[in-house]
């Protein structure tokens, strides 16, 4: 991220300056522990206007449900949206190289969104789940491992395991080519970085670059589709186009370009979070040991209380109102997922992570309403089968230092940098 010297096109408040005055401690692109904040403004300010965003920060549950529920009033148009305005230069690199890429699912709006959704939702089917399930597993298995066999007994379970695992899955999956993990993880971060970050003019200018180059990759995918078919979700939407289904190849190369990104980070990151989580409670992990039958449950209490995403993004397109605080047409929002997912007045002790709580499924990490993830349960999968290979070749892992975990700075993704671990012969 930005140095503290260089603050062109950046948020003068952010990377480690104090709240202004009346903002409870909320810090924009801040996530080492937002969840402190989150709670002050669920009390003091549950709809707070952040002049630092330019957003109306939204924290309580009933509020978030409610906006994401009224797709007609709020708009999703500005969800991919960058945060920060693209600088002169990092336009150019990216006009010249015919980066026209928009987004799949998240930023449209009916009626697009409904059609598309409905030729992307066949080819998501569970024959394809089925099929990915021995592979994933087999994939977690030998990376693990490889981890275990390490002499000096310590190990990164973000770069270790959940780095590779849900990339090398979408790959797979969208038909590209899985020795270029690597490749697609730098496409990723700049995506992430160019949208949700706090970039100054100068630092966007490498992430043009892995942006137009990730865009003509997904363009490549579909063009091969067309030319040599193949048993993949890319192939899969050609040819539902080429019977008829109502989707352009720009429309297919889009939805590959939200995949590729939502597809794998945001599992890496839940992957990530479920172990970070679990193995600070030994108590509650040695539960999941003894009975991996309720790793599903606690897959949800990860997401509730620690999801991937803790924030997105929302327009109103008329004048309205959000938690009695009257908003006019055009005002931008940000619905933190994050507080609403420990909202007392719906989780009974929200702050506290239960593996047994009986409503954690009711949490907002995947949205709600017509946009609500349709990845969830690839996702989902992949976390379950993590944490089972995990309790079974790994059951004494110990998490250290989880204190010094860091967090990358930005505005809508909680990703921890590492999860070090350790483990006895």
């Amino acid at each position: 991220m930005s140095s503290s010297t260089d603050t062109a096109g950046r948020c003068p408040f952010g990377h480690g300056a104090e709240a202004p005055e009346g903002h409870h401690g909320y810090e924009p692109f801040q996530m080492k522990d937002p969840f402190t904040a989150y709670a002050e403004l669920r009390i003091e300010q549950p709809v707070m206007f952040d002049e630092r965003v330019g957003l109306y920060v939204v924290s309580r549950y009933d509020d978030i449900k409610a906006v994401f529920e009224d797709w007609e009033t709020f708009s999703s148009e500005n969800a991919q949206a960058p945060v920060r305005e693209r600088g002169a230069a990092a336009k150019k690199i990216m006009e010249d190289g015919g980066f026209t890429a928009y987004s799949g699912l998240s930023a449209r709006r009916p009626p697009e969104h409904t059609r598309i959704r409905a030729v992307v939702q066949k080819a998501f089917t569970p024959r394809r789940y089925k099929a990915l399930e021995p592979f994933i597993r087999q994939n977690v298995v030998e990376l693990l491992e490889k981890m275990l066999a390490r002499p000096d007994r310590h190990g990164d379970l973000v770069k270790d395991l959940a780095y590779d695992v849900p990339t090398i899955t979408i790959l797979t999956l969208i038909g590209a080519d899985v020795a270029q993990v690597d490749t697609f993880k730098r496409w990723s971060d700049s995506r992430a970085a160019m949208t949700w970050g706090d970039l100054s003019d100068e630092e966007q200018i490498p992430h043009a670059h892995n942006l137009v180059e990730y865009w003509q990759e997904c363009l490549r995918l579909v063009r091969v589709a067309h030319e040599e078919g193949g048993d993949n979700l890319t192939a899969d939407l050609v040819t539902s186009q080429q019977e008829g289904a109502e989707i352009s190849d720009h429309e297919i190369a889009s939805v590959l370009y939200s995949l590729l990104f939502a597809g794998h980070e945001t599992t890496t990151t839940l992957i990530s979070n479920a172990l970070r989580e679990l193995l600070a409670r030994p108590e509650q992990w040695q539960q999941l040991v003894e009975d991996p039958k309720r790793i599903p449950a606690a897959i949800d209490e990860v997401l509730r209380y620690a999801g991937s995403i803790v924030g997105w993004r929302r327009k109103a397109l008329k004048d309205t109102e959000v938690g009695g605080v009257a908003l006019e047409e055009g005002a931008q929002l940000l619905l933190l997922m994050g507080s609403a997912n420990r909202d007392e007045n719906k989780f009974s002790a929200g702050e506290d992570f239960d593996i047994t709580r009986p409503n954690a499924r009711e949490h907002l990490s995947f949205g709600y309403g017509i946009h609500y993830c349709l990845g969830n349960m690839l996702a989902k999968l992949q976390a379950k089968i993590a944490l089972e290979e995990v309790a079974r070749l790994a059951p004494g892992l110990q998490l250290e230092n989880p204190d010094a975990i860091a967090f990358r700075e930005n505005l809508s993704f909680r990703v921890p940098e590492t999860v070090p671990v350790s483990w006895k012969a």
